[in-house]
This record gives structure tokens, C-alpha cells and sequence, in this order.
């Protein structure tokens, strides 16, 4: 397995961003969310992605100037418009602003139309945490899962994040609504490697582990299976009515994943003073539980400290073909 540094992934990723456009504020903040994701083990979304950002940014589907804009406040809810710029960013800024009203009023929502793929949705659920706010954060996508019961998809994978900061570890749940995203998929295709568990459905209509055979159905599984795909579209018009923006059909009008809608809502945990003892009580009884022989009881996003740490003192594992692509873009 190759390792790279930190700081030698973040430089290969402000080099090519600075190539496509990026003025060097933006193109720092983006490859540090790039680095992050790797970093944090969520490679699908670091360096694994980057190549279909860059394309989107030479397609002109990416405003790389762009900058998010106040639509309307009503209270303690805002629209905001992302006017097309960099996902990552246009989440950022809203996880930010969403964050500062809570900080204010207890609480805030924050509606976005009109961005980009946020990248790894956790990354603001982290961005909240260490702010000290419990947040809830979720976004369509084009239509790449089928409704239980359909062959065709016409719901899209809309990822959910709650975070909830805790100062032994943050707990962030980072779901998307399938089995396996997208991304998870592409790195065991990478990997030559099935799945662990059946993760969609193959050309004959069977379960499969294999990742190849459901990226060519475009059949993944939705995770609860009615329940996942119920989920998925409550999400969908949750962000499309808040934010007053496109929904998953009308997104995959244009076969390409842009001009999504997403939500940002966080809570001041200063509200709840005994929120920490509540954290301890809830986490200690969860993992007394007598454990499957080889498994271990991990609360959301405990792994993801592990691999941070490991990451940072051994290096970032990087796919070679990606990193050599990087390298010679």
C-alpha cells in the first residue's frame, strides 16, 4: 500500500485546483476538504473524487468565482443560493452561517439551492461539532437508486449527517441512503474486492456483492430497504420545499449531478448543560453489550478518529492509479 504525507496530497490538490481556476484562498480551502476526506479514511471523497470534480470544473458546471447569496430570512430559517459555485465550499459556508445564528438563538436552518456535490457530507457535521453545536445536515442527488419495489431509479441517494460534539470524541453519523454509496462502491472496485454484505442487485435481478455489476444496473439497495427508500424521499422534499430548489427529478433532467439543494440546521449545545453526562450514560450502555466473537461496538464516527490518527502518523493511503492521475494533471 503507497503512503503519502498530509502535506504532499494537500500540494498536489492546491496545484491542480490553482491549474483549473482557483484563486489561491479557494483552491487552499478546497484541497484542505479533499486532504481531509483521505485523511479521515473517506478516501471515496478525497482523492478517489477529485478527477470528477476537476471534470465538472472544465465542464463549466462548477463556477469556480461563484459566491453564496441571501434569498430570503424568515426568523430563524434563511434561503440561501450557491449560484452553482463549489459544493464544498458553498456547504461550508452555510454549516458557518448556520452555526453563527444558532450561536445567537439556539438554534437556525439554513436552505441552499443551486450548489454542487458537498463531497463527504460528514465534513460538516465534523465543522459543527467542533463548534460545539449538534447539527443535521442532508442533500438530494440525481436519481441513482430505484424505490423499493422498482427497477428503475428515480430517488437519489441523499446523504443524512447528524453530528454531536462530545470532548472524549464527536459523534457524526454519515449515511447515505443505499447500502453502499456510490463511492464506497468505486473503492472496492478498485480494490478488486467484493462487498461484505449485498449491496444491489445485478443484470438478472439478483443480489449481488459485486460492485461492478451494480454500477452497470444503477440498481443499489436501499439500506432498510423500504424504510431506506422512504427516507430517502421525505429528504428529498424536505430540501427541495426549504430551500426552493431543485428536486432529485428535476436534477437528473439534465444527467448531471448540479444544481442540487441542501439543508444545514444546528442546535448550541450550551443549552443543555448535562448533555455530556447524557453522551457518557448512553455511549457506556451501548458498548457493554456482549460483542459478536471478532467484531467491536463503535459509536458513528469512532473509526473514523482511528484512521485519523493512524493517517496522520503513518501517512494517507492513496490508490496509485488515482494518485499517479493527480500527479499528471
Amino acid at each position: 500500500m503507497k503512503r503519502v504525507s498530509y502535506q504532499e496530497l494537500y500540494q498536489e490538490f492546491v496545484r491542480v485546483l490553482k491549474k483549473l481556476g482557483f484563486k489561491d484562498e479557494k483552491a487552499q480551502a478546497c484541497a484542505q476538504i479533499f486532504t481531509n476526506n483521505s485523511l479521515d479514511g473517506v478516501y471515496s471523497h478525497g482523492l478517489n473524487r477529485f478527477e470528477v470534480f476537476a471534470d465538472y470544473v472544465k465542464q463549466g458546471l462548477v463556477n469556480v468565482d461563484a459566491e453564496p447569496t441571501q434569498i430570503t430570512k424568515h426568523g430563524l430559517l434563511e434561503q440561501w443560493d450557491g449560484n452553482f459555485g463549489p459544493g464544498m465550499l458553498n456547504a461550508s459556508f452555510c454549516m458557518q452561517r448556520a452555526i453563527d445564528v444558532a450561536k445567537e438563538n439556539g438554534i437556525a436552518c439554513i436552505a441552499l439551492k443551486n450548489t454542487n456535490h458537498w463531497m463527504r457530507g460528514g465534513t460538516y457535521g465534523w465543522q459543527a461539532a467542533e463548534a460545539g453545536c449538534i447539527s443535521i445536515s442532508f442533500t438530494n442527488t440525481i436519481a441513482i437508486m430505484p424505490p423499493w419495489g422498482a427497477k428503475k431509479p428515480t430517488i437519489g441517494n441523499n446523504p443524512l449527517i447528524i453530528a454531536v460534539p462530545h470532548p472524549n470524541g464527536h459523534i457524526v453519523l454519515d449515511m447515505a441512503m443505499s447500502q453502499f454509496s456510490y463511492g464506497k462502491l468505486q473503492e472496492y472496485k478498485l480494490k478488486e474486492q467484493e462487498l461484505p454484505y449485498f449491496g444491489g442487485y445485478d443484470a438478472i435481478g439478483e443480489l449481488t456483492k459485486n460492485p461492478s455489476a451494480i454500477y452497470k444496473t444503477r440498481r443499489t439497495l436501499p439500506v432498510g430497504m423500504w424504510k431506506g427508500s422512504g427516507l430517502s424521499i421525505m429528504l428529498d422534499l424536505l430540501v427541495s420545499i426549504l430551500s426552493g430548489g431543485s428536486s432529485t427529478a428535476k436534477i437528473t433532467q439534465s444527467e448531471k449531478e448540479t444544481g442540487i439543494s441542501q439543508v444545514y440546521m444546528c442546535i448550541d449545545t450550551k443549552l443543555f448543560p448535562n448533555s455530556q453526562n447524557i453522551i457518557d450514560e448512553i455511549v457506556a450502555y451501548t458498548k457493554s453489550a456482549e460483542t459478536i466473537e471478532g467484531q467491536e461496538i463503535y459509536y458513528p464516527g469512532e473509526r473514523t478518529l482511528h484512521i485519523r490518527k493512524e493517517n496522520t502518523e503513518k501517512g494517507i493511503p492513496v490508490d496509485e492509479q488515482m494518485w499517479n492521475k493527480l500527479l499528471n494533471a
